[in-house]
């Protein structure tokens, strides 16, 4: 069983920047393709960013895109999201997500079905 635990979101203002972390307990990190969802309350819950298991490749929502970086760093089994030039739309509880399976190392996912293991999130609030 693999446990996902979020940290770094809280209330910042536009313009700010926040790095979100995921740290993973138990299976086999390594492995796993990973990704960033967020959603907001009577909303779906939508691709932020995702990463394949080797890191190298990488899949953006184009209302991120040049402004959040995912990455990770398989040493210390943790996943980031860097987000900067926040906005109040970005405004959500952002969860990480883990896909478990047999993917070659540029393998990413933007599906919510994809995933296998879900964190509990943690609420990013942007202000004006």
């Amino acid at each position: 069983q693999v446990h996902l635990a979020e940290s770094g979101g809280g209330f910042v203002q536009a313009g700010d920047s926040v790095r979100l972390s995921c740290v993973a307990f138990g299976g086999t990190f390594t492995s796993y393709a990973m990704g960033w969802f967020r959603q907001v309350a009577g909303k779906n819950r939508d691709v932020v960013a995702a990463i394949s298991w080797g890191g190298r490749n990488t899949h953006y929502a184009d209302s991120v895109k040049g402004r959040f970086t995912i990455s990770r760093d398989n040493t210390k089994n943790t996943l980031y999201l860097q987000m900067n030039s926040l906005r109040p739309e970005d405004t959500a509880l952002y969860y990480c997500a883990a896909a478990a399976g047999y993917y070659s190392a540029s393998d990413y996912f933007t599906s919510i079905d994809d995933y296998d293991y879900w964190g509990h999130g943690t609420q990013v609030t942007v202000s004006t």
